[in-house]
């Protein structure tokens, strides 16, 4: 079985409403050029809009009278597209690596950890560096506050704590991010 639906009787599930889902009696319009029109009847502001072949968009819904634009609505949408896309482009996405030891950790494979940490922090990226306690080794978390605070001292050329060391359960942790050209200080290497 086939329903003719009449697309006026359809709501958009847009933030804008456009051309026939227009249901205010009063609106303000607004031109292509962003001259305001003034208070008018909603059926004709569609004739003007149709006149020009362009769309009728309510662009604030909020505002008494509600306003409306004239305006190709297909270049609208493009344009915003356009713009998301281009922002998305923009954008820096901040990773969150993490680097586990346990709390009784050789010192060949704490320089081994302290290295991809350091490439982690030139890389953009932030850190987590969590110390794991295994059976009762637990019992003695200065050994894991002592752990974390030579990490700290291996990474503090490329890296700054953002949130210090910390008990979460077995395990202590703490965040390092990296360092900006500000924290830096600007350091140069003397060469010219």
């Amino acid at each position: 079985m086939k329903y003719n639906v009449w697309r006026c009787w359809l709501i958009s599930k847009q933030e804008l409403q456009i051309n026939e889902e227009i249901r205010e009696r009063e609106i303000l319009v607004i031109d292509q050029d962003g001259q305001k029109l003034g208070t008018m009847s909603a059926r004709d502001a569609q004739k003007l809009a149709y006149e020009k072949d362009l769309d009728l968009v309510k662009i604030a819904p909020q505002a008494k009278p509600p306003v409306y634009r004239i305006m190709d609505y297909g270049k609208y949408c493009f344009e915003q597209q356009k713009r998301e896309k281009e922002a998305r482009r923009n954008q820096k996405v901040v990773s969150i690596k993490e680097i586990r030891m346990f709390s009784a950790i050789d010192t060949h494979d704490f320089e081994t950890k302290v290295n991809q940490a350091k490439k982690f922090l030139q890389g953009g990226d932030k850190l987590k560096v969590s110390v794991w306690f295994r059976k009762r080794a637990i019992a003695h978390p200065q050994i894991g506050e002592e752990l974390l605070k030579r990490f700290k001292e291996a990474c503090a050329e490329v890296g700054v704590v953002d949130k210090p060391a910390k008990m979460e359960r077995r395990s202590m942790v703490m965040f390092i991010s990296p360092k900006t050209a500000k924290q830096a200080g600007g350091k140069s290497n003397g060469k010219k």
